[in-house]
């Protein structure tokens, strides 16, 4: 009796996304599927192009699929992806699948240095990324892409005026740095940099996104407060370095997104400068701002530790010549990738089993 479609995906139903833990046909992540006396062909839709577990799946499929097609009958498969996404119909940002906020409890932790690199290593698997500097008072995303004397063009569509986001290294820009002189201070008070946000969000041309990173400054502001009155965020990322002063706050901006009436899923815990390395020694680790305060953290409030970044010399010197360490090859890159990897698998399974995002409501 020859095979026939229904037996194929019988098959399948056996393999298990390892994070969302319900089988491949189920999930509908089988597409395209083709059978015939002499090939069987189908498509593995995942929910990232950055899925860390895609070779596994990939190999799960063979084994359950194999042994139904003997000696003659050639396996073709195709691993392809399409981000998930569970946002409502807000009319801001429509073409935008997930929105992170990247928040530290201080500044000096490396917030911005590990945006820039993450934003960098999930358009290298191949994500559609954009990425909001919203660290108005400290703008440092231009300098870190290199393209700190440029400027975004404005179009006009039906009589308004619309940013167009610069690209650099795959990524879509904005930060209020393209927009003021670089010698210069930017003295707002709160409103101002509120409303400047508010622009960079409805008023520029993103088109479609996989994830757009929103860089927040530092603590808990007008801007953080801001940011989630406009637009329903997927989830936040908490930046730490490992000593004792900088997790007292980091715990503050995580117990921020975790008040009731804000209630954003905190996809993770970055431990930034979390070990010394010499460039030159990579198996050597010195631990000069505390051991495993980043780890401590997340195990503390039940989340994910995303990634452990060494602190190497080549990172600052990356930052400063703009061009992110993650597009060169090393522990650092390792680690950035790592890091992408990690959060586009807790992106997939926050959407897969948590509702839709809402946009917050607060009356003062």
């Amino acid at each position: 009796m020859p095979l026939s479609q229904a037996d194929i995906l019988t098959a399948l139903g056996t393999v298990q996304d390892p994070d969302l833990k319900k089988d491949l046909v189920t999930l509908n992540m089988i597409k395209d599927l083709e059978v015939s006396a002499s090939k069987v062909s189908f498509t593995v839709m995942l929910t990232t192009p950055a899925c860390p577990l895609k070779e596994k799946i990939r190999q799960d499929c063979v084994a359950a699929v194999k042994p139904l097609l003997g000696d003659t009958i050639k396996l073709d498969i195709t691993m392809s992806s399409s981000v998930t996404s569970v946002r409502d119909n807000t009319p801001i940002l429509p073409g935008v699948k997930n929105i992170i906020a990247i928040a530290s409890g201080k500044g000096g932790v490396g917030k911005s240095t590990v945006t820039s690199n993450l934003a960098v290593a999930l358009a290298q698997a191949g994500a559609k990324v954009g990425l909001i500097d919203a660290d108005i008072y400290g703008p440092s995303i231009p300098v870190m892409f290199n393209c700190e004397n440029e400027q975004p063009e404005v179009k006009v569509i039906n009589g308004k005026n619309f940013i167009v986001p610069l690209e650099q290294y795959g990524v879509k820009l904005i930060s209020i740095g393209f927009l003021t002189p670089t010698d210069s201070a930017v003295v707002w008070r709160g409103p101002m940099a509120s409303a400047a946000l508010k622009q960079f969000i409805g008023d520029a041309l993103w088109g479609d996104l996989d994830y757009l990173l929103i860089d927040l400054p530092p603590g808990t502001s007008d801007i953080h407060l801001t940011l989630v009155q406009t637009v329903p965020v997927t989830g936040a990322v908490i930046v730490t370095t490992p000593q004792k002063v900088a997790l007292a706050d980091a715990n503050k901006g995580l117990a921020m997104f975790r008040q009731p009436q804000i209630n954003v899923p905190i996809l993770g815990i970055v431990e930034n400068m979390a070990y010394f390395t010499p460039e030159e020694l990579p198996d050597h680790k010195y631990y000069i701002f505390g051991k495993d305060g980043g780890r401590n953290l997340a195990e503390k409030y039940n989340v994910p530790l995303l990634g452990q970044i060494p602190l190497v010399q080549g990172i600052r010197e990356s930052g400063d010549s703009g061009l992110p360490a993650v597009l060169k090859a090393g522990i650092t890159a390792a680690a950035f990738k790592d890091l992408a990897e990690n959060l586009a698998r807790q992106i997939a399974i926050r959407n897969a089993k948590f509702e839709s995002t809402k946009r917050v409501e607060i009356t003062v």
